[in-house]
């Protein structure tokens, strides 16, 4: 029975000192940092957007949204010749949305086929063989080291451009849960994609 009391205790002890660390540290701060590898304004012909998901057939959802506002402001730095933007069913869906906000239709190209970071990588890759230029790849900070890895893989350079999503997020302690959670999944995919080889 002591010993059942003790595990109790050091299991609650153990998940209180993880809600300090989260609540109160810059821990994801850090990580999300790290996993964004460096901030760039990427100058470079060919951009690339990665799809996250949608809510419904007609709605990107928030993590879409936001790398669709990003790409967007990303081509109004100028320089850039086509976009891509990739990912099953979301793809459509943001061409649609940089249409909507002044990006003409003719330079966007729609890879609609991946399901996954690693296919996004495989099928771009294949997209983009031959075209000249330096090729940018604009998605989340915390999905930055991951992607940009996978896209190597495929045999695809390219030049990250993340943009703050779990770093604008933490400047509200609310959400630092969620994208603690988020990281935590983050992590798990990382390490998934390095035993499967596609980083």
């Amino acid at each position: 029975m002591r010993t059942f009391a003790r595990g109790v205790v050091a299991c609650l002890a153990a998940i209180g000192l993880l809600l300090l660390v989260v609540t109160f540290t810059p821990l994801e701060a850090w990580y999300a940092g790290k996993l964004s590898e460096r901030w760039l304004d990427g100058g470079g012909e060919v951009l690339i957007a990665l799809g996250g998901g949608t809510i419904d057939s007609t709605t990107l959802d928030s993590g879409s949204y936001w790398r669709a506002i990003y790409t967007r402001l990303a081509w109004e730095r100028g320089g850039f010749r086509e976009i891509v933007v990739a990912g099953e069913g979301v793809a459509p869906l943001m061409r649609d949305f940089l249409v909507t906000h002044g990006v003409p239709a003719a330079v966007i190209l729609v890879e609609n086929a991946s399901r996954n970071t690693h296919e996004n990588a495989v099928n771009v890759a294949r997209l983009l063989a031959g075209v000249p230029g330096r090729k940018v790849l604009v998605t989340s900070d915390y999905h930055m080291f991951r992607a940009r890895r996978a896209f190597e893989k495929a045999g695809l350079h390219v030049i990250p451009d993340p943009f703050p999503d779990a770093l604008k997020g933490y400047n509200h302690w609310q959400n630092r849960w969620g994208i603690f959670l988020n990281l935590c999944l983050e992590t798990t995919k990382i390490g998934y994609y390095r035993m499967k080889g596609w980083i």
